[in-house]
């Protein structure tokens, strides 16, 4: 037949919307699986050839098992609300409204235009009030658990975008959306208390099949330390300094303390500091600085010190002297650091800088200690504890090495009656000491979710002077996005001049009130999209306790590793907020997370609209057809890999499929059962295991093989029926021409005979005393006395055997012969 892939494909679209194919049944009886894309924000440029990659593989995986008799759950909607949406259309002059649903008619179009097997009948838009009705449900069920409060708090300020942004959101001191730089400001917030689930986070992310790069980053962001928390007296005062520190086994080593600037301490020593001037001046220039900044390992280490201020150190009773320095920061730990310069790099730079005392307690060059002497050993000779050329000598080593040294596995020196100890058992005691008290800590920081923009869903908060802040009333939702405002950013949300808005009664007492007039992050939109989809009419609940026994957890879900620390946090925390509160019955969103790989433009670059070198998938479909940019987005290489186009691969693939097509069915049994069952096998393998570019190989290199002497209508309906999930176009109108009345997708799997799929060759490993030096291609159940002829008669085997007695000869069959020789 000829190849029309613009009719075919038109067709065979149609058809399977009109026999609702793809629907997932909520009544069904089969085992259920819920195979989830994470969805796209509608962007004006719509879909580039990235967002196929990893539709096309759910969808694979989708059609295969429905062929295996699950009943699929595969669904696609919207993330409409946010910035990229907001800017988008104040950059075109129209409504935000307007803009996002006229993107996403386009994103639809695409996307069927690929033959995705979504279920349409729960497409979900997060910024359509029947659905941020539920965002703003979940916001006051947050709220109503403790888990939502609103604090003045150093925020990071965009400028740019006019907005505040989460810690998330910010890469490299600069905003991930617009690349601008990041500042900080004292703002009135709305928080999720994310931090009260850090340890369950932690402890479930190795319940869950996730790539290890993913959990690793959440648990680097997360950031747990043990450690004790100790307090430091200050000379002549009533008020301590607390510390965190992971390191309590270094506290004699501690020989000065460091503040963070902004830290309220500070303030309060004012009176007493004799340079109150140089400080503040620091302290306005710290202000200016992010976070990031501050915290620069890279970065010149400065400060000042606090004159007429000295602490004293528990473990020795010695006064230090106290310093402010950027470098630390009040939002982590308690604000304040023990300095241990002989032990820490950062300290050790600013202890250089500022002419300090530097103390060694443990170093990894100490080999031996004779406690009863009160000595130790080095390379270098027996030192006295108070040794000053010993201090010198391990001074020297450290400057050699050019960074200080911290040793788990040694033993602590300059310390004191706890010279000699482990360092395990020395963090134990002298925390008990010095009566500190031994802790947990997390770098995670509670989640941002206030921002002054239009485009977001309304925070359901009312202000009252009588009532102060009193949640909306569940029957009130939604609180609908005014449309009397100007929405473009100003730095104050824009919802703050719509008289309608605002035009309110408080819930409690009646009198006349006022809305809150931040909204939400988008991200507050995406923590329970997947919950929608599994109900997506309701309009009684997000979802009811039925559907969710049915569907979740979501067992695949697929999209980019960019979401590691932001939307996949934010999911988890969401779900485990609804377990403990006994509305699900499991803690985990995801059971199963596999990223894709970006595609590159064919010069290996990021494909950008500046650059010029970006793909349309529409084109793509246009001239090559749908099933063949599946086909060669599956092809190009492990799905999780990063991936170079290249016009000439994507014609290859498009070769493949006409070779399918010209294939001869013939009325004789195929002579290639034996491959046949072998593809099924290969491919059934690969699917299962989200390796598609093999799966594709073994099927072309079986057409290669049949094209020969053709094949017969079984075989050849068995194959259809593998390459279908693939490109299922084609495969559906081949299937018809065959006579067959009802579609491909309703058939089974095939199954493979195991006993046609047994290798007729085998590659035998040749080795030399252990190691390989050659292999050859034998038949299957060669006998001994044949593999051993055939590996001394090889050429490579020669080269390590000739004029060597041949001491003897291990053969294990069909893998390997060791010849041992002396």
């Amino acid at each position: 037949m000829e190849y029309n892939h613009k009719k075919i494909e038109a067709k065979w679209q149609k058809k399977w919307e009109e026999l609702n194919l793809h629907q997932a049944d909520d009544n069904s009886k089969k085992k259920k699986k819920y195979i989830l894309d994470m969805f796209p924000y509608p962007s004006g440029a719509g879909l580039h050839v990235g967002h196929p990659e990893g539709y096309t593989a759910t969808d694979i995986y989708s059609r295969y098992l429905r062929m295996n008799d699950y009943n699929v759950l595969h669904p696609m909607g919207w993330d409409a609300f946010g910035l990229p949406a907001e800017n988008y259309a104040i950059k075109n002059g129209v409504h935000p409204n307007e803009s996002t649903n006229k993107n996403i008619d386009t994103f639809r179009r695409q996307i069927k235009s690929l033959g995705l097997s979504y279920d349409w009948s729960r497409e979900v838009n997060t910024s359509a009030p029947d659905y941020y009705k539920w965002t703003q449900w979940f916001f006051l069920f947050l709220y109503k658990q403790g888990l939502a409060y609103k604090k003045k708090a150093k925020v990071n300020w965009c400028d740019s975008c006019q907005t505040v942004l989460a810690n998330e959101q910010v890469v490299q001191g600069k905003c991930e959306r617009c690349d601008n730089e990041v500042t900080q400001k004292d703002m009135s917030q709305w928080f999720f208390k994310i931090t009260d689930y850090a340890e369950k986070l932690l402890e479930d992310s190795e319940k869950i099949d996730w790539p290890e790069p993913i959990k690793l980053m959440q648990k680097n962001w997360i950031g747990k330390s043990e450690g004790a928390e100790l307090e430091f007296k200050i000379k002549n005062e009533e008020l301590k300094i607390q510390v965190f520190t992971t390191r309590p086994d270094t506290l004699f080593g501690a020989t000065y303390m460091v503040l963070a600037p902004e830290l309220e301490l500070v303030e309060q020593l004012k009176d007493k500091i004799e340079n109150w001037n140089e400080v503040e001046k620091y302290i306005k220039a710290t202000k200016k600085k992010s976070d990031l900044q501050r915290t620069d390992l890279n970065k010149d280490k400065s400060g000042v010190e606090l004159k007429g201020i000295q602490a004293i150190n528990p473990a020795n009773k010695e006064e230090i002297p106290v310093f402010i320095a950027d470098y630390v920061l009040a939002s982590y730990g308690t604000g304040a650091i023990m300095a241990v310069p002989a032990h820490d790099e950062r300290d050790w730079e600013f202890a250089k800088l500022q002419g300090l005392k530097i103390r060694f307690v443990n170093h990894p060059k100490v080999f031996s200690y004779l406690k009863d002497e009160d000595t130790y050993q080095t390379v270098e000779g027996i030192h006295s504890i108070e040794d000053e050329k010993a201090e010198a000598w391990l001074t020297k080593r450290l400057e050699k090495e050019d960074k200080p040294n911290l040793d788990e596995n040694s033993k602590l020196i300059n310390s004191g009656k706890f010279t000699d100890l482990d360092v395990m058992e020395a963090k134990k005691a002298i925390t008990k000491k010095v009566g500190g008290e031994l802790k947990t800590q997390y770098k995670l920081r509670d989640w941002l979710v206030s921002r002054q923009r239009y485009w977001g869903a309304p925070i359901p908060i009312i202000y009252c002077d009588k009532c102060g802040e009193v949640p909306v009333e569940e029957k009130d939702l939604p609180v609908e996005l005014p449309t009397d405002v100007d929405f473009k950013p100003t730095g104050e949300s824009p919802l703050q001049t719509s008289e309608t808005f605002h035009n309110v009664k408080c819930p409690k007492c009646g009198e006349k009130a006022r809305r809150e007039s931040d909204t939400m992050d988008t991200f507050v939109c995406s923590s329970w999209y997947y919950f929608r989809y599994v109900d997506a009419k309701n309009e009684k609940e997000f979802a009811s306790k039925k559907q969710l026994k049915k569907w979740m957890p979501v067992d695949l879900y697929v999209g980019g590793a960019e979401h590691a620390v932001l939307h996949l946090m934010y999911a988890r925390f969401f779900t485990k907020a609804l377990h403990d509160a006994g509305l699900i019955d499991f803690n985990e969103p995801f059971l199963k997370l596999r990223n894709q790989g970006m595609i590159l433009a064919e010069d290996g670059r990021k494909m950008s609209k500046s650059l010029g070198n970006v793909i349309n998938p529409d084109e793509v479909v246009e001239n090559l057809g749908a099933d063949s940019l599946r086909l060669y987005e599956m092809f190009m290489g492990p799905l999780e890999d990063a991936k170079p186009w290249s016009t000439d691969g994507i014609k290859g693939v498009r070769r493949f499929l006409e070779k399918v097509i010209k294939l001869e069915v013939t009325n004789n049994k195929t002579q290639n059962n034996a491959l046949l069952n072998k593809t099924i096998k290969k491919v059934t393998d690969d699917i299962e295991n989200m390796k598609f570019n093999t799966a594709i190989s073994a099927m072309m290199i079986f057409v290669n093989e049949v094209q020969k002497e053709g094949i017969s209508k079984e075989d050849f309906e068995k194959f259809l029926i593998i390459l279908a999930p693939f490109a299922p176009h084609l495969v559906e109108e081949l299937w018809e021409q065959l006579g067959n009345k009802e579609s491909i997708f309703l058939q089974s799997w095939p199954k493979y005979d195991k006993k046609l799929i047994k290798d007729d060759v085998v590659q035998l490993v040749i080795q030399v005393n252990g190691k390989m030096r050659d292999s050859i291609e034998t038949s299957v159940d060669i006998s001994e006395n044949e593999a051993k002829e055939k590996a001394l008669a090889s050429e490579k085997i020669k080269k390590w055997t000739e004029d060597k007695e041949i001491i003897k000869m291990i053969f294990v069959k069909n893998k390997l012969i060791n010849i041992v020789v002396k």
